[in-house]
């Protein structure tokens, strides 16, 4: 694969040209793709030109370029996700119906969580944990809770590389906070994100008891008694745990019975 000036390769600077459309952002002009990819603005028109040929970026009207579905298509035919995600979904819905607030489902990813699914509804609380979107371990409740479940090894280099710029959390902070994870069996986040909006999450083992994923919700604060709503993420998160190992021949024993008592302001239960 030839190399640039810079030493850097083809896929580089394709892979820095995918990357660099901003989180919400569907088009951008080229010479701003270019300036965000750092590559010259002759660079950037080529591997456009090549890459929309190929459907894996879109060319608008005015030279605006776009993500292309061919690109999505193949992002999610094989995605190691896709199996989890299809066994998850009908246990968030059922959380969500009786929750009627945020439900995710995140993945540990370096010293990331990454959240691959998410089920909102008009009405819920504000939710920061996007599709394919990222939050640091730290200020993710899903992902302390994956952390708190990987190998000492992992969770020392984890600890050992800990910064954060913000100031929030101390590295003993952190360690109380993986240690009473790793206790509990769920991890709880009271309005870290967002002042008024309270995270929880349980890890989703497979059958080797390997955290795999982990089952989240996002809640109004003081509205959920944990006594009520971890039982029901925790049941959910075996089933999902059960359903992503079963052959697609095997049935989804039903999520029911579950009841989480909601507390209203003046504190009468519902």
């Amino acid at each position: 694969m030839a190399n640039s000036n810079s030493g850097d390769s083809v896929v580089d600077r394709v892979l820095r040209l995918i990357a660099a459309f901003p989180e919400g952002v569907t088009a951008l002009p080229l010479s701003e793709l270019a300036a965000r990819a750092e590559l010259p603005l002759t660079t950037a028109h080529r591997l456009v030109r090549q890459l929309a040929g190929h459907g894996l970026l879109d060319v608008g009207p005015g030279g605006s370029v776009s993500l292309g579905l061919r690109l999505w298509e193949l992002a999610n035919r094989n995605s190691p996700t896709l199996e989890l995600r299809q066994a998850a979904l009908p246990f968030m819905e059922d959380i969500q119906q009786v929750l009627h607030q945020n439900v995710n489902l995140a993945v540990l990813d370096g010293r990331e969580a990454l959240f691959v699914e998410r089920l909102s509804r008009r009405g819920s609380v504000a939710n920061r944990a996007q599709v394919a979107g990222r939050m640091p371990v730290h200020v993710s409740s899903a992902g302390l809770v994956l952390m708190a479940n990987q190998p000492r090894p992992v969770q020392a280099e984890y600890l050992e590389g800990f910064s954060d710029p913000a100031g929030r959390l101390a590295l003993e902070d952190l360690r109380n906070l993986l240690g009473e994870a790793a206790h509990r069996g769920y991890a709880q986040l009271a309005g870290v994100v967002d002042p008024d909006t309270w995270g929880i999450a349980v890890p989703v083992l497979d059958r080797r008891k390997h955290a795999v994923a982990a089952l989240g919700v996002v809640v109004p604060l003081r509205e959920v008694r944990l006594q009520a709503l971890v039982p029901a993420l925790q049941t959910a998160a075996r089933g999902i745990g059960r359903a992503a190992g079963r052959t697609p021949r095997e049935s989804r024993i039903p999520f029911s019975g579950i009841h989480v008592t909601r507390i209203t302001p003046g504190g009468a239960h519902c």
